[in-house]
């Protein structure tokens, strides 16, 4: 699922990334120890970990030795939470002697691991967080919200511009229910949307020799679409069928699950932090860390990075609706609809919110969803059952976005040095806090 925020200010930012809650604490004094060793701890973990949640453990591609140890004999979650904050403490006691930049952003962003471990061991355990505190444990950024009266007023003002009679929800979604691609067609649309996504960021960003992925169309899932990285520069990337699958999903998951989304980020991370600096705590990708924010908000940033407003709306009219049997000339209506409602987006991490908090109840998560992002009650449905599923990991999408497209577009850059930025982030330990000014 995919949620979009709209930009906020950088001290807005700044006040939300520098006031989390304190999960993890290492006041007690530990014994100097190399990031080396720490590291490998930490592997050990986070597959131990993964014996406790099936979905803990997103990749890992590290030797097959640590992850059979880790099936046969996992510790027990209290042990894991334990040794997550020895392991911590032996970062901070670490930390003083860093003279090197890198290996001070390495000891940042594995100590930022350790602490969303252990947050999300003891959701496992069964203690229950707020929202603001459960995600900043986990991610190590809490966004800022608007109220759901910030979006009415956008809604009262949707409404007179979209013509039709009852409720705006139904309008819209009738509407947008025209620019399905029948099921027959899916393969050769999602196969022009990500050659092309491929072809755009190929020119910016050079690409493993060898990299691919296989694509899969699946049911039963509460995600649109994901991306599972197998290791050495290969992915599986499964979409979604359950609910039909409107045009403008060809490009937004053709570059947020492959280029120069999740695919391209795992093949960087594992060629230029796995393999060439030898980092193992990058063999392994927790699905539930501060990662997890760069790694959705880049995805999402991607779309508008390899497809700037224009270029995006000739190529799906050009080829894309072809090759749906849409007629191209309703792509500027289409496109115009979804320029007016990504404005509601953010509404969905406020209902989240609230209904993680308990202030309203899953009915009225259906109704507020229903109502602020203009969905049928299908698709309420599968966003609502995303937040039961994964909770606060909703931040990840448009709180990640503004996050990633803050840092990239500050300044006002050309778009070479745009894809710069991106390519830096994606290569480099990068947690929230560095996306600031």
């Amino acid at each position: 699922m995919k949620a979009f925020l709209p930009i906020v200010t950088a001290a807005l930012l700044a006040s939300a990334c520098t006031s989390l809650p304190v999960v993890a604490r290492s006041a007690t004094a530990a014994p100097a120890r190399s990031l080396a060793s720490i590291s490998q701890d930490y592997v050990r973990l986070t597959l131990e970990a993964g014996t406790h949640e099936a979905e803990y453990v997103d990749a890992y591609y590290g030797p097959e030795s640590l992850q059979a140890a880790a099936k046969a004999s996992p510790r027990s979650l209290a042990d894991l939470i334990a040794e997550a904050r020895k392991l911590t403490a032996a970062i901070d006691a670490h930390l003083p002697t860093v003279k090197d930049d890198a290996d001070r952003r390495r000891a940042l962003a594995l100590r930022g691991m350790l602490v969303a471990a252990d947050t999300r061991l003891q959701l496992l355990q069964g203690r229950k967080f707020a929202f603001n505190e459960e995600a900043g444990g986990q991610f190590a950024t809490v966004p800022v919200l608007m109220t759901l009266e910030h979006y009415d007023a956008i809604l009262s003002g949707l409404d007179t511009l979209i013509p039709g009679t009852g409720p705006l929800a139904a309008r819209v979604d009738a509407f947008n229910e025209r620019y399905t691609i029948p099921k027959e067609r899916l393969q050769p649309v999602f196969d022009a949307a990500i050659a092309e996504c491929k072809r755009r960021t190929a020119q910016h960003i050079a690409l493993p020799v060898g990299e691919s992925f296989d694509m899969e169309f699946v049911t039963g899932k509460t995600w649109s679409g994901y991306n599972y990285y197998k290791g050495n520069y290969k992915s599986l990337i499964q979409i979604n069928t359950d609910l039909p699958i409107r045009v403008s999903r060809a490009v937004d998951l053709g570059c947020h699950e492959g280029y120069p989304g999740h695919h391209v980020l795992n093949l960087m991370v594992e060629q230029r932090l796995a393999r060439a600096k030898g980092w193992s705590e990058y063999e392994v990708n927790p699905l539930y860390s501060p990662t997890s924010v760069l790694s959705e908000g880049s995805a999402n940033y991607g779309i508008d990075l390899a497809f700037p407003a224009q270029e995006r709306l000739a190529f799906e009219r050009d080829i894309l609706y072809p090759l749906a049997g849409l007629d191209p000339k309703s792509a500027d209506a289409y496109w115009k609809m979804q320029q007016m409602t990504e404005m509601l987006s953010g509404a969905r991490l406020t209902i989240a919110k609230m209904y993680l908090d308990g202030e309203i109840s899953r009915a009225q998560a259906l109704e507020f969803t229903q109502k602020y992002l203009l969905l049928s009650p299908a698709r309420a449905e599968q966003s609502v059952a995303f937040t039961d599923h994964y909770r606060s990991y909703v931040i990840n999408y448009g709180w990640g976005k503004d996050l990633v497209r803050g840092y990239i577009e500050r300044g006002n850059p050309d778009q070479a040095e745009r894809w710069r930025r991106m390519e830096k982030i994606l290569s480099e330990p990068t947690q929230p806090a560095d996306l600031l000014p």
